[in-house]
């Protein structure tokens, strides 16, 4: 079920890189999210951008993040998973220093492990908005983010796992992929 989620959520982004004839900026890396009062989780992500999407302003990226990679790792720590697809707009996107703000949709999912809880939710679709800062390396293809967000779905353990908390803070290094489409 993880692996068709995650295709349908990065499938898009495939066509989109397959069909462009322009300038383009393909970015992958990890990112690193710390939920407001609760998990680290880790996980990949991927950023694409091209002269079309308002002159590369407009950036799609997805996420995939996982309490596995951070606090649930060796303890008994809640499994969730996030699948992210999201946009954001890129303020100076000219510039090293970019202002960014977005908005983030996709699914989260929380493995309780023990039929005791097969009663609580444990999947939920997210939306999200987000904003904060990248910085773009000029000599280097790197750039890092450092931004916080608000779930606009958040848990109340009724309908919406418990566990999805409102208020999360990411950190993202990512390495561009320069000479995939630029020769």
């Amino acid at each position: 079920m993880k692996q068709l989620i995650f295709l349908v959520l990065f499938l898009p982004i495939i066509g989109i890189i397959a069909q462009e004839k322009t300038s383009r900026e393909l970015s992958g890396g990890i990112v690193l999210q710390k939920t407001q009062n609760l998990y680290i989780e880790n996980g990949v992500g991927l950023d694409y951008t091209c002269d079309r999407l308002l002159k590369k302003k407009i950036h799609i990226k997805g996420t995939y993040l996982s309490s596995r990679l951070g606090s649930a790792v060796g303890s008994n720590a809640i499994k969730q998973d996030y699948f992210i697809l999201g946009a954001d707009y890129r303020f100076f996107s000219d510039k090293p220093l970019q202002l960014l703000a977005g908005l983030n949709t996709g699914l989260f999912t929380a493995d309780y492990e023990d039929a005791i809880f097969d009663d609580l939710p444990s999947t939920s679709l997210l939306l999200a908005i987000e904003t904060g800062l990248n910085y773009k390396f000029k000599q280097i293809p790197l750039s890092a983010s450092l931004t916080i967000g608000y779930n606009v779905r958040n848990g109340n353990g009724v309908d919406i796992p418990g566990s999805l908390f409102p208020v999360f803070y990411k950190v993202g290094f990512m390495y561009r992929f320069d000479n995939l489409f630029n020769k």
